[in-house]
């Protein structure tokens, strides 16, 4: 599973001294993930397997349109 790192402080004070822990060895930047992994490799899946069947299901012509509004919105800018 992927790596949990602890929250970090708004506050710049509280966030250089849990730097300076972390970088001393004082604290640990993990956090236990407390998620159940069967859960997290059941939605992992899900969502590989998303993508393909959406792409399968689309007509040709309306895969075209909607790379077509995609283009047009990141070119806009």
């Amino acid at each position: 599973m992927a790596k949990r790192l602890k929250k970090r402080p708004r506050d710049p004070l509280a966030l250089a001294k849990l730097i300076g822990d972390i970088a001393t060895g004082q604290t640990d930047d993990k956090v236990p993930d407390a998620r159940n992994p069967a859960a997290v490799a059941l939605g992992r899946l899900g969502g590989q397997q998303g993508g393909k069947a959406r792409a399968a299901k689309l007509t040709p012509e309306r895969r075209k349109e909607i790379a077509q509004n995609a283009a047009q919105k990141r070119w806009s800018k």
